[in-house]
């Protein structure tokens, strides 16, 4: 799959890059900003984009909601440290794909990805 990777960490996104190339995906670009994603994402076209939640600018959830508003179709999984019940239902509500707890290994992210094929 073409992948989108957003996330305000650069090591994270060289471990998710590393991950999804291992698998066989395709990493069409990375954005460490929320303010940045909607123009990578219309510019790109990903089948699919990793989300962080937690980001300076603009949140994940703000950004979740600007591409569902925009490409109601758009795969979504939202990348995350955080554990509270709430932010799972309010990511869920706006159209997330799924959730991937921080830190996960390659296998949690294989089996995420394989689930949106």
């Amino acid at each position: 799959m073409k992948v989108l990777i957003v996330d305000d960490n650069g090591m994270m996104r060289d471990v998710i890059r590393m991950f999804l190339e291992q698998f066989k995906h395709e990493v069409l670009g990375e954005v460490g900003d929320g303010t940045k994603v909607i123009e990578a994402f219309q510019r790109l076209r990903p089948e699919v984009v990793l989300l962080d939640l937690v980001m300076p600018g603009v949140t994940g959830v703000d950004v979740l909601q600007q591409l569902k508003a925009l490409d109601p179709a758009a795969k979504v999984v939202v990348i995350t440290a955080v554990e509270q019940d709430e932010t799972d239902k309010i990511v869920m509500q706006r159209g997330a794909a799924a959730i991937l707890r921080k830190p996960f290994d390659s296998q949690e992210l294989k089996d995420v990805m394989d689930r949106l094929v």
